[in-house]
């Protein structure tokens, strides 16, 4: 089990859609809809006009680092059937899309891989964020 799980935020419209999603995820992929779940859980709801800057939401080009290898990766948070590994658009259902979600810049957070093993992330910067650019229906 993961060892460090922040509290979240997330806008309204997306932590709506967002359920729907991860309550018909448990069928096809269950570790991904358990996953988003509980970070849904955990997470603080505001007004998508309230929601700060730095916080990551659905459809934010966010840079992160791999805490163990130093790696740091550009990737755009995207829907199911969005997604596109070669222009850097992952999946809110992947596990380091669920793990994104809600994260605000320079937190850190902990999940399990595909590999099954843990893997640690940090948030270093949102660079778009719809919500910020007056964007609230993404």
């Amino acid at each position: 089990m993961p060892s460090r799980q922040p509290r979240i935020v997330v806008t309204r419209n997306d932590h709506a859609r967002l359920s729907a999603l991860a309550s018909a995820a448990l069928e096809t992929h269950p570790e991904m809809g358990a996953a988003l779940i509980d970070g849904l859980n955990r997470a603080k709801v505001v007004a998508p006009g309230k929601i700060g800057r730095g916080v990551v939401t659905m459809n934010s080009r966010i840079k992160f680092l791999d805490d163990q290898t130093g790696e740091k990766r550009v990737v755009t948070l995207v829907f199911p059937g969005q997604e596109d590994a070669a222009a850097g658009r992952i999946s809110v259902l992947s596990s380091v899309g669920a793990a994104l979600i809600g994260l605000e810049e320079g937190e850190s957070i902990s999940y399990v891989g595909p590999d099954g093993n843990e893997k640690n992330i940090t948030v270093t910067k949102v660079q778009y964020q719809p919500e910020s650019h007056g964007r609230f229906d993404t």
